[in-house]
């Protein structure tokens, strides 16, 4: 959970890929549109400052370690933690080792975040929240 509205939900996407890829899973970012994973892909050529994060804008046919891709693609098999900027809940998020909800620091996008973790509840998945400053 994102504790203002100045935080970078894409800055922080990008932490936690790389953390993720650094431990060697292969990630799958969801964004909310085509313009928010054109975002992505610009800020994960940036950012972190001085490291570099394998990325591609499709997981299709990609050994990538981490894809950028719209919300209500087919996330292939082989993805085993999937960051989820998109205001709707992953489908089947069982399949993945880790599912990471980022909460907006927005009202707005926060009301979303919450039908999702209800969602999430009602699916009999355990949830835990992390504050992120």
């Amino acid at each position: 959970m994102l504790d203002s509205e100045q935080q970078s939900a894409a800055h922080i996407a990008c932490r936690l890929a790389m953390k993720a890829w650094e431990q060697g899973h292969l990630v799958m970012v969801l964004a909310t549109d085509e313009n928010e994973a054109a975002l992505l892909d610009e800020v994960m050529w940036d950012f972190p400052a001085g490291r570099f994060l394998p990325h591609a804008r499709s997981a299709a046919g990609s050994d990538t370690p981490v894809s950028i891709d719209v919300h209500g693609a087919r996330i292939p098999d082989g993805r085993d933690v999937v960051i989820n900027l998109s205001d709707k809940p992953v489908v089947e998020p069982g399949r993945f080792r880790r599912l990471l909800e980022i909460v907006p620091g927005a009202e707005p996008q926060r009301l979303a975040s919450r039908q999702k973790f209800r969602v999430y509840r009602d699916m009999g998945l355990e949830t835990a929240t992390h504050h992120i400053q």
